[in-house]
């Protein structure tokens, strides 16, 4: 672990836990050996942090390749190993780093919305997040953050007195085959599948 992931890791837990009272539901289930592509509904831009520093240990991010054009930004973002990612239409880089991690036992956090809510309310999946389950083959974690969109939503300028919950829900290995789909069609049905266990998650 990069010092700088350490120290960011830290201070967000430090603010998770001393402005909005975080707290885990099924913390059991979530620190295990081993890969897991950990895929969490979208609506603040506190939620990668958030979530990253519930985990005992490293997890890797996507971030827009943009944000890898500014020095400082860029580079943290590399000290953390984020993955670069267009996020109209993900590439072969960003699929091959994902399962790079992966197969290394490395966790990788991932939206399948592909964007922040505008009104707290889980929006269809993007095909793009059963392209990874399905060329990774890692299991997924489906996890939902409860309180991060009445605490920072999008537009907010200023943070907003809230409690954060992390829900942690069971790990799923796909069955592939059972699908009986391929291409977009699979990896579409994965993305709704995957979206489907985040909804059921409730505090």
């Amino acid at each position: 672990m990069h010092f700088t992931y350490w120290l960011g890791k830290n201070l967000f837990h430090e603010l998770a836990c001393g402005l909005f009272d975080f707290r885990i539901i099924g913390e059991e289930k979530m620190n295990f050996p081993g890969p897991a592509l950990i895929a969490c509904n979208h609506v603040s831009f506190l939620d990668p942090p958030f979530v990253g520093q519930a985990f005992d240990g490293m997890i890797h991010y996507f971030a827009r390749k943009t944000l890898f054009d500014h020095p400082v930004a860029g580079a943290i973002l590399r000290q953390w190993q984020v993955i670069p990612i267009d996020r109209d239409k993900p590439d072969a880089a960003s699929l091959k780093a994902t399962i790079r991690f992966l197969r290394a036992g490395e966790k990788v956090l991932i939206f399948p919305e592909g964007t922040r809510s505008p009104d707290n309310n889980l929006r269809p999946a993007e095909a793009g997040v059963g392209l990874f389950i399905a060329k990774s083959k890692a299991p997924v974690l489906p996890v939902r953050i409860f309180g991060s969109y009445e605490a920072y939503p999008r537009g907010a300028k200023t943070l907003r007195p809230s409690r954060i919950t992390l829900v942690i829900g069971n790990i799923w290995q796909p069955d592939l085959d059972s699908y009986r789909k391929e291409g977009r069609e699979l990896y579409q049905a994965l993305a709704d599948d995957v979206m489907s266990r985040i909804g059921e998650l409730s505090l």
